[in-house]
């Protein structure tokens, strides 16, 4: 009986790892969608940026208590991921509480994780209190209607059932261990799941094993569900948040990249020397759609937590505008979902002939005032100013879709060198009278 049982979990994990690689694997080939960039410059620097913004939540913490919440779950994911390697270890080797071993080092880190655990329980429990009781704003926003909205509720309730089965199947196992049950020594400390063996105490033993048996496979295949889930939902970010700070933009926020073409065709007007004769004509100015994006701009796109913490500091948005940081980054990454689809069902070279431009409308891209406030807000350093712009370069230059005070002054500067209207040897015309 102890093989089957460890034959169906060795499956059971190699069906599960299967399923996430594909999908990751999936994931990687759409965010490779957008042009290549090699971003390897200051590596110090970006270990510091990853281990401060990733690791430390140093801007996770400006907002205390959701700060101080989110850190509660995010040390628990990582800590109590201890003690499902040693339950991974147990169903391939068929033996229980492997890692016990360590002796006293490990009673207090199963105590340690008890009390994680309960912690982990409370902020999941405050996190839903936010969203549906106290109602906090930025999570109901429009783009936050249906799937958004449910995706962070179910991770939330997951999280809940899978410590509460943590907490059970400790209370069993402490049971079992008190009895002296075959296959179950004495190891582990429980400060929190004592208080659940009142629950159990009076099944006899034959029925607390089953019981036990039951709590593990709920637990560890409730972890592998979590598992596959994670990269179809927003909390892809759990993975992302530590290479996408990595590759953070160090340059100053509000400092923009020329486009070499028009870098070339001004110095070939004004310094041809400069210039590079045998450039190519540019085949499109700005972004149209996210193959015209970097792939850091796509990578940002999915490691997007959806917390709003960007909407909330857009002043555009404050004021009433359509403009939405957040709803720029959940389009990106839906659009580059529905390429990588279609191209997979038609060919690398197939393009469906949609656009970014069909999900954010140029109201929402005239709105932004490129402040970067979203950017500074950001837990993870997410960048969508560079999307907006590039979007607006391609309306600009390839459209000519403008409101007619730009038109205006971009035809002053090309006519006058200067945004007014009248000649450049007038403009000092107002001091004669000085």
């Amino acid at each position: 009986m102890q093989y089957i049982e460890q034959i169906i979990f060795v499956l059971t994990l190699g069906v599960a790892l299967y399923f996430f690689y594909k999908k990751i694997s999936k994931i990687r080939s759409n965010i490779l969608l957008g042009k290549d960039e090699i971003i390897n410059d200051q590596k110090a620097e970006r270990w510091k940026v990853m281990a401060k913004v990733a690791l430390g939540q140093s801007k996770m913490v400006v907002r205390p208590i959701a700060g101080f919440f989110h850190i509660l779950i995010y040390i628990g994911f990582v800590l109590i991921n201890i003690e499902v390697l040693e339950i991974i270890i147990d169903g391939v080797a068929g033996t229980h509480r492997s890692l016990s071993f360590l002796g006293s080092i490990y009673n207090i880190a199963i105590g340690f994780f008890e009390i994680l655990a309960v912690l982990v329980l409370i902020a999941c429990v405050v996190f839903l209190a936010r969203r549906f009781i106290i109602k906090i704003p930025r999570f109901h926003s429009p783009e936050m209607k249906g799937w958004a909205t449910q995706d962070a509720t179910y991770i939330l309730i997951i999280e809940i059932i899978l410590m509460v089965a943590l907490l059970k199947m400790n209370a069993v196992d402490q049971l079992l261990q008190s009895r002296g049950a075959d296959h179950y020594l004495a190891a582990g400390s429980f400060p929190v799941s004592q208080f659940l063996t009142g629950f159990f105490s009076s099944y006899d033993t034959s029925t607390l094993i089953v019981f036990e048996r039951v709590f593990w496979w709920f637990h560890i295949l409730g972890i592998l569900f979590f598992m596959n889930y994670v990269p179809y939902s927003k909390h892809l970010h759990i993975f992302l948040a530590f290479p996408n700070t990595w590759y953070s933009r160090l340059k100053p926020s509000g400092e923009f990249g020329n486009m070499p073409e028009i870098t070339n065709e001004v110095n070939l007007m004004l310094d041809p020397s400069k210039a590079d004769p045998n450039m190519p004509p540019p085949e499109k100015f700005g972004v149209n759609d996210v193959t015209d994006l970097s792939w850091k701009n796509i990578l940002d796109a999915y490691s997007c937590t959806e917390c709003g913490r960007c909407t909330s500091a857009c002043p555009a948005n404050i004021t009433g505008k359509k403009l939405s940081p957040r709803k720029v980054m959940m389009d990106t990454r839906d659009r580059a979902e529905e390429l990588g689809k279609v191209k997979d069902q038609n060919g690398t070279d197939y393009h469906d002939g949609k656009s970014l431009h069909d999900l954010i409308s140029q109201e929402e891209l005239l709105a932004c005032t490129t402040c970067n406030a979203c950017v500074e807000a950001c837990p993870i350093n997410i960048n969508p100013v560079e999307i907006i712009f590039g979007m607006r370069q391609y309306q600009t230059l390839e459209k000519s879709a403008m409101p007619s005070e730009w038109a205006m002054m971009n035809n002053n500067i090309e006519n006058n060198q200067a945004p007014w209207q009248f000649s450049p040897t007038d403009r000092a015309n107002w001091s004669k009278e000085i």
